[in-house]
């Protein structure tokens, strides 16, 4: 069995033009490695009216438990100016030990990890191995995240397929290789607040409502007080109000409507409704006449420190020398959607260029990354199966 080098495999990876929501072959590349070590793969493209049609990889080796699962995914945020790079951002070039390209740090050498780690760990075993282990790619993340991981997962579910654990790739460390994995995220809720008046002069101003007015208490209500002090594992949530906007190119005119939309980062204290529920009831005590929309990115979730964890640090311990601190900083993840369903951790590559110019990363970080993957396989399926129960 042929195991794949991993920098190599990013840079084929890296060279498909794969912004959201193109794919430019790039799940095309992965299978033509992951096919030939065993790999049953099946081709997942999902659709849904107003969103782009995505595909997506399911590949899986063996059929029976413990199941191990890697997820990632192979879109990539847009370049941005190009003259900002100091190289072509799909050229996947190396550079005094680094490799450049839009998607290597974000995440395609995670990936390129993932295959390297699963076919080594296969070889040594004779391409038998005592379980699953399954990759989970989308084309969907950096994107609306409708048509990708959530409907794998929801089409893993009818086809009776269940992991025991996943580990995701997201770039997780800070500063060096090895110093976090994310065992949870905070939710995100997105709000636009509409607030209601009536148009008139700006010297009679008994004639008209002015929604600026209402809308500049309802800020300040909802801003008056941190929402919470933080917990164990997650940091205070926050409330951001990313825009004001009322539009109006007149001095002396009172606007019939005012808008603001706002941000609320949240940890487990809250959930979307009672964030929701707790903004609705502040319109109400200011009297109303705010209309409120949302749209909720994710709960909350966390993976409590455990066998999982365990699994992680110590897998990186061998490989680094160090043990990683565990976090739930950062936005959200395709996680959020697999922590529904079973056990999840995030770790990945340093992440200080990721969605920069000039993303790149250290080829040795690559290749100790691929090192950490294959002994949690091997600790993984070492262990017994209740443990991952």
């Amino acid at each position: 069995m042929a195991v794949p080098d991993p920098v190599e495999l990013a840079q084929a990876l890296i060279r498909r033009k794969s912004v959201t929501p193109a794919d430019d072959g790039a799940l095309d590349a992965l299978e033509r490695v992951l096919a030939p070590l065993g790999f049953a793969c099946h081709r997942l493209k999902f659709a849904e009216a107003g969103t782009p049609d995505i595909d997506n990889l399911y590949a899986r080796l063996g059929t029976g438990g413990p199941h191990f699962q890697f997820a990632g995914h192979t879109d990539v945020v847009p370049t941005g100016e190009l003259k900002g790079w100091t190289v072509d951002p799909f050229a996947a070039e190396i550079h005094d030990g680094f490799l450049y390209g839009r998607g290597a740090v974000d995440m395609k050498s995670a990936i390129a990890a993932f295959a390297s780690a699963a076919a080594s760990f296969a070889a040594k075993r004779g391409g038998t191995i005592p379980g699953s282990i399954s990759f989970l790619i989308t084309g969907d993340e950096e994107g609306p995240a409708i048509n990708g991981t959530a409907k794998m997962l929801d089409w893993m579910k009818e086809k009776g397929e269940k992991a025991d654990i996943c580990v995701v790739g997201e770039p997780t460390n800070e500063t060096v290789l090895g110093d976090m994995a994310k065992i949870g995220r905070r939710g995100s809720v997105n709000v636009t607040l509409t607030a209601q008046g009536v148009q008139g002069h700006v010297a009679y101003p008994h004639l008209a409502d002015n929604p600026n007015h209402r809308l500049i208490r309802l800020l300040a209500d909802l801003t008056a007080a941190p929402l919470d002090e933080g917990n164990e594992h997650f940091q205070p949530s926050s409330l951001q109000v990313t825009t004001i906007d009322v539009g109006n190119p007149t001095e002396n005119l009172i606007p019939q409507q005012a808008k603001a939309r706002l941000n609320i980062r949240f940890n487990d204290i809250h959930t979307s409704k009672t964030l929701l529920d707790w903004i609705d009831a502040r319109i109400q005590a200011l009297g109303g006449k705010i209309d409120r929309a949302a749209r909720v990115s994710g709960e909350s979730f966390i993976t409590h420190p455990g066998p999982l964890s365990d699994l992680v640090a110590d897998a990186i311990e061998k490989v680094l020398g160090r043990r990683p601190a565990l976090s739930t900083t950062g936005g959200t993840s395709d996680a959020r959607f697999i922590a529904r369903h079973w056990k999840v951790i995030e770790f990945g590559l340093v992440g200080r260029t990721m969605h920069k110019t000039d993303e790149r990363c250290a080829v040795a970080d690559i290749l100790a990354l691929a090192a950490i993957y294959e002994n949690m396989l091997d600790a993984f399926f070492a262990a017994p199966p209740a443990r991952w129960a």
